[in-house]
This record gives C-alpha cells, sequence and structure tokens, in this order.
C-alpha cells in the first residue's frame, strides 16, 4: 500500500489555494463495498504528484451566459458511492487520531449521511456531502477531495502550478476589506508591474475583491490570456491607485523569494520567505537562496519568515529542516501510543548548520509550518520572533479511493524531543519574543517583526 504524509490544512491563501498532506493508503473500492481498509505504517517517501493546497485554479472563467435549465433528473446512489462512503466512515472509526472523534458523535453522523449517499446523489453533491461529514470531526485539517482537487494537489507538489491570471499568492483580508499579497510569481504580470509582497488589491474590474461573506473572489483575477484585468491597489502607507494588468499563463513552482538585509549596525542578514511547504522544491529553493546569498557575500545571520507558511508535506519540512539541524528531532504518536520518529540528516550549506537563525512566527503558521518553527526552538537552534501559532499540528494520512477521490484524515500528532509534555496542538508554539504586526499593513522596510529580528542579531 502506498501513503503518503502530509500536514496542514485547508488555508485559503490564495487564487489558489492551500492544504495539506500526511500519509496516504490506497483504498481501491470493490462493489459491494469492502471490508475497512487497514493502515499500516511504511517509509515516508517523496511522492511524485501531490495535491492542493490548491495551488492551481482553474484556467477557465466562468462563462457570462448562464447555461440554460435543464429538467430536474432523479439520481439513483451509485455502489461506487455507497462503496466509498463506507469505507471512510469506517476508516475514521478505525484510525482516526481522537478515539472520541473529538467530541463528535461518529456512529449518528454516519447513519445521517449512510441515509443522504442511499437517497442518491450526483457526484459533485457527493464529494461535497463526504467532506462536509469530515468537517463535523471540527479538528481544522481533516478534508475530503474530488478527483479534480486531487489533480490539482498533485500538480502543486509537482511544482507545476498552471493557471491564467496575474501571478500573486494572496490572502483575504475580511477585516478590512482587501486581499493582501503574500508574494508574486517570477515573470508574471504582477511582477512587471511592481507589485509586491505586502501591497492590497482593493477591487478588480470595479467590483470588491471579497464577497459579502469576506471570501476572495479569485474568478476576477483569473480568465483567458491576453484578457485585462483592472486593479485599484494600495501600498502599506500609500494611496490607493489604479493598474491594468494583461493575464498570461503562470507556471512553475511556488518561489521561495529571498533578499539580503542590514542590521542597525550593518550586519548582512538573508531574509526568506517561505508561505509553504506542500510544494516538493521548496527546500532545493532555501538551498539555492543560501547559496546565492553567501555568494552575494558573508551573512552573519537568517531570517525565515514563516508567518504564511500554511503547512505541507513531511518530506519538504524535513529537507528544510536539514539545512539547518539534525538528529532525532521528536516524534509522532497516534491513538494507539505508537510512535513513529520524525528525524532528519543534517546538511550544512554555506554554513548554514550554525549561523544565528530567527524564524518568525505568527497566527497563520500552521501544521508543518508550526512544527518547523517549534522544533528549531526546542532544538535550541533557533529564536522565534512574532506572535503565538494556534496549534494545528495533526500529521494527516491520505487515503485514495478508485473514482480518484481522496481523504485526508488526522491520523497522529507531534511531540517534541525536549518538551514530551508539550501539548503543541492545544496551545500552539509560542514565540521568544512578542512582536505583533498585520501583514497588510506594514511593508518588508516598516514591518516591526522584521525589525525587531534585525536588532536581535547586533544583541551581544
Amino acid at each position: 500500500m502506498n501513503r503518503r504524509f502530509w500536514l496542514g490544512l485547508s488555508i485559503v491563501i490564495i487564487t489558489l489555494g492551500c492544504r495539506t498532506i500526511g500519509r496516504w493508503v490506497n483504498i481501491q473500492a470493490e462493489i459491494p463495498p469492502p471490508p475497512s481498509p487497514s493502515a499500516t505504517l511504511g517509509q515516508v517517501f517523496t511522492p511524485e504528484p501531490s495535491p492542493t493546497p490548491t495551488i492551481v485554479p482553474p484556467t477557465l472563467t466562468p462563462s457570462p451566459i448562464p447555461p440554460s435549465p435543464t429538467a430536474t433528473v432523479l439520481v439513483t446512489p451509485s455502489a461506487q458511492q455507497l462503496a466509498i462512503f463506507e469505507q471512510l466512515w469506517q476508516t475514521v472509526r478505525d484510525e482516526y487520531l481522537y478515539p472520541d472523534y473529538n467530541g463528535a458523535d461518529w456512529e449518528a453522523i454516519g447513519a445521517e449521511y449512510r441515509q443522504r449517499v442511499q437517497a442518491g446523489m450526483t457526484d459533485e453533491a457527493f464529494y461535497q456531502a463526504m467532506d462536509e461529514m469530515l468537517a463535523q470531526l471540527n479538528d481544522d485539517h481533516s478534508v475530503f477531495l474530488s478527483p479534480q482537487e486531487v489533480a490539482e494537489e498533485e500538480a502543486e507538489y509537482a511544482g507545476q502550478t498552471s493557471y491564467v491570471g496575474i501571478g500573486v499568492l494572496i490572502s483575504a483580508v475580511p477585516e478590512r476589506q482587501r486581499a493582501t499579497i503574500i508574494l508574486t510569481f517570477p515573470n508574471s504580470p504582477a511582477e512587471a508591474a511592481g507589485l509586491q509582497a505586502h501591497d492590497n488589491i482593493l477591487r478588480a474590474d470595479g467590483q470588491p475583491i471579497l464577497d459579502e461573506f469576506g471570501f476572495l473572489r479569485s474568478e476576477l483575477l483569473l480568465g483567458e490570456p491576453d484578457t485585462s484585468v483592472e486593479l485599484i491597489v494600495q501600498r502599506p502607507g500609500e494611496s490607493p491607485r489604479s493598474l491594468t494588468l494583461v493575464r498570461r499563463p503562470i507556471e512553475g513552482a511556488l518561489p521561495v523569494p529571498y533578499t539580503a538585509l542590514s542590521t542597525p549596525k550593518g550586519k548582512r542578514i538573508g531574509y526568506l520567505l517561505l508561505a509553504s511547504l506542500a510544494d516538493s522544491t521548496i527546500d532545493d529553493q532555501v538551498e539555492q537562496a543560501l547559496r546565492e546569498l553567501n555568494r552575494q557575500g558573508d551573512l552573519q545571520g537568517v531570517i525565515l519568515d514563516n508567518r504564511q507558511n500554511s503547512g505541507g508535506a513531511d518530506t519538504v519540512a524535513r529537507g528544510v529542516l536539514s539545512l539547518f539541524t539534525s538528529g532525532r528531532l521528536g516524534y509522532f504518536t497516534n491513538r494507539h501510543q505508537e510512535r513513529h520518529w520524525f528525524e532528519v540528516r543534517g546538511k550544512n550549506v554555506a554554513g548554514s548548520a550554525t549561523i544565528p537563525l530567527v524564524v518568525l512566527i505568527g497566527p497563520d503558521t500552521v501544521s508543518f509550518g508550526e512544527i518547523l518553527a517549534g522544533v528549531l526552538q526546542d532544538q535550541q537552534r533557533a529564536t522565534l520572533i512574532g506572535t503565538p501559532t494556534e496549534g494545528n499540528v495533526e500529521l494527516l494520512w491520505s487515503y485514495d479511493f478508485a473514482d480518484g477521490s481522496r481523504a485526508w484524515i488526522a491520523h497522529d500528532t507531534f511531540i517534541p524531543l525536549n518538551q514530551p509534555q508539550a501539548d503543541w496542538e492545544k496551545m500552539g508554539i509560542q514565540p521568544d519574543l512578542f512582536i505583533s504586526s498585520n501583514w497588510d499593513e506594514v511593508t518588508l522596510e516598516t514591518d516591526p517583526v522584521i525589525l525587531a529580528a534585525l536588532e536581535y542579531f547586533d544583541q551581544p
């Protein structure tokens, strides 16, 4: 049985999206439903394709002409849907991390959704219902993906982002009715127009960028190649301005932006932004960034900006961690009290194993983003600056079904090596130095969290 580890949650950070991952188990449904799948533990491997954060948006905008109404169709229950439902429900019953199902009545939930499936559903309604069923576990992590969403996840993990738009990773800020840019893609229309991290999009083609519920209206930014979109954007501290961008195909890996900063006393510090660990190229990009920054001049410290890190795959997290530490870092444990060690083999790149290190964290640091920061703190390898994370360190196991759909189910939680009593899921990761800022209200140059990190490197 193949399996994959992924950690993270579906964080809506984009024009694309973001989920995380854990271990996968292939469940090939037979009809009638087979018995519940067993999930035996295997070696972690680097999956070839992988999932979403849903960093791959659709390539076409909705048609301006609504479809013609169709007659109501009676839908009979599918034997395959019933098989998948039973497998999913039984897998949660037997393998879910929390034996009390996080307070949910899983038997009653199963009875309710079994009845709904038996009444007949379209495939789209079925996938939505299975996702809703897992959402009742209320762990902000477990999720069900349709075959299309699985394909998007696989493309993102493989570093094969592909859509037509302006080339930004953005996050909704409903309290201020805007979307803030986390990063721009290289050679994209956004980059060419001078847009950068922390800039805010207020409107697109005269319409608010967020809907009435505060969700991102990504369809305003997506479209056909060579079509234009007029944006009202605002850089923190400046007045709103209008920009017209022409949509282009956006392809390739999620980038790791980096630059060199100076402390008040003139020390040269490398700054790297980690927005995700869900792209299998991220750890290599971090290594390349460190090499390039050192090639340009000796570094006296590194800042890993982890505040927007939505999590990702354990293989990628291990790769990044291996640049700064080594050995056993903790373990994952499940409802059966089984332990599986989380360890890395160190890789010193231009002094990365010993260079002074600061990791920035905040409430949008989740999943393996939290574990990465917490482990470096637990190993006394890094100082954490920012605000506490919210706590979401469950390891997800992936269960693949015969129709190409997939469930990510919380199966393990993480225990740090030197703080076995710590409950990061409940308490989150606590910074060593508490400094707060809002991403959409600062720039790289004015961000008090980054300024505090630079001052930290000047301390004796």
